[in-house]
């Protein structure tokens, strides 16, 4: 019965090409990719409604616009693992941050709707390849330390997001406006650009050089499926929380201030416990205690803004602040459960793309439960079901194992 495949000593997989990189070097590279993941969703939304009125762009056309992203997160993740088997995971990066940054400078000079949603899916697209690759690039260039760069690399996600949405409008006022304030993220993206091409420049492909492992083999893993199952129950409880949850607290009671304040203390209180996480890890000893306590605290959260909105509302926005720490958790997890990189990164793009496809329904969900009903209620009930579930497909997640395991005798690639 042939064996798993194993990375090989000089720190390739096969996959082509690029050995390991001193850690000096490749952990800048890391987190300044993952610096720009989330910047192309983070800076438009505070100036959709100028893009709107200077764009003359329908609800319709918004409503696309805004779904963009997840559907590249999903689509192009399918592809990311083809990508990183034919030119290797550096070239790969250097690829990402090029559309990236094509569509971050391409985008403020449209002035028409559709092609500005077209370009913005140019840079989802980009960032959606770099989702992919990051556990990917963790587990080659620092295989016995996982947890703690997957933390910081979680962290830098988080970090861009939240440094985009608070500066993004101040910076258009200061420079003139909105296509200046969406244009000047793409100095950002640039440095990571300029960055993975000189990391690239000495990869050369491996003679017969594997093309990614087939998507279509992790779909006979019961493995690959928990996690993705994890991964769409985590995304689907955060996209309804950044949609709904301010919704929810007004309506509660709330006015909207108070409500737009309690969505920051959620984001901000993720980055720290997010950097922290691999100290908990450590913390909790028996592997199915964290993911537990993640599906808790995001039902306490729940609960409490389903019982009483406006008694403590920031103790419930702290435990979803706590809660949503789960997403860096399961990246980290990704880079744990093959034997190789080329596995993390099929098992990444398997996981993510289909648990984005999943969430994607979340938002919408939750508002047609709320527009059915006429209350919120039935959609907290959901949100505290899905919080169950974390709990649930996280201690079995968390259970020690590789994905080659599952699948020894299927085929692949060597």
């Amino acid at each position: 019965m042939p064996s798993p495949p194993v990375d090989r000593p000089d720190g390739t997989d096969g996959g082509g090409a690029a050995a390991r990189l001193p850690a000096a070097v490749a952990l800048p590279g890391v987190l300044l990719l993952a610096l720009n993941l989330r910047i192309v969703v983070g800076s438009l939304g505070v100036l959709l409604p100028q893009v709107r009125a200077d764009l003359d762009m329908s609800t319709t056309v918004a409503g696309v616009l805004t779904t963009v992203p997840v559907l590249c997160f999903a689509l192009f993740g399918f592809a990311a693992n083809a990508v990183a088997g034919r030119i290797g995971l550096h070239r790969t990066a250097g690829l990402a941050m090029l559309a990236l940054t094509a569509g971050l400078l391409l985008r403020p000079a449209l002035g028409s709707a559709w092609p500005f949603v077209l370009v913005t899916a140019l840079a989802t697209a980009g960032a959606a390849l770099g989702n992919v690759i990051l556990p990917g690039l963790t587990r080659r260039h620092f295989p016995d330390r996982i947890r703690g760069v997957s933390a910081l690399y979680g962290a830098f996600l988080v970090g861009g997001a939240t440094l985009a949405s608070a500066t993004t409008v101040p910076l258009a006022g200061l420079l003139g406006g909105w296509r200046p304030g969406l244009r000047i993220w793409a100095v950002v993206s640039g440095a990571a650009l300029v960055v993975w091409l000189l990391l690239s420049i000495r990869d050369r492909p491996a003679p017969g050089a594997s093309r990614g492992t087939p998507l279509r083999t992790l779909a006979r893993s019961r493995l690959a499926w928990t996690l993705a199952l994890l991964f769409a129950v985590q995304s689907a409880t955060a996209y309804a929380q950044f949609g709904w949850y301010p919704a929810i607290l007004v309506d509660g009671g709330l006015d909207p201030g108070e409500a737009a304040l309690m969505l920051a203390i959620v984001t901000g209180v993720s980055v720290p416990l997010t950097l922290a996480l691999p100290a908990l890890i450590r913390w909790s000893g028996d592997r199915v205690l964290l993911p537990i306590g993640f599906g808790v605290v995001t039902a306490l959260g729940w609960l409490g803004v389903l019982l009483a909105p406006t008694i403590l509302p920031w103790l419930s926005a702290l435990l979803l602040g706590a809660g949503s720490t789960v997403f860096t958790w399961v990246l980290a997890v990704l880079g744990q459960r093959s034997r190789t990189t080329e596995g993390t990164v099929a098992l990444s793009g398997f996981v993510q793309s289909i648990g984005y496809l999943i969430a994607s329904v979340g938002p919408f969900g939750v508002g047609l439960l709320h527009e059915l009903t006429g209350a919120w209620t039935v959609p907290l009930g959901v949100l505290l079901g899905l919080a169950v579930l974390i709990g649930v497909l996280g201690s079995l997640a968390a259970r020690h194992r590789y994905v080659e395991d599952e699948l020894v005798g299927a085929q692949w690639p060597t």
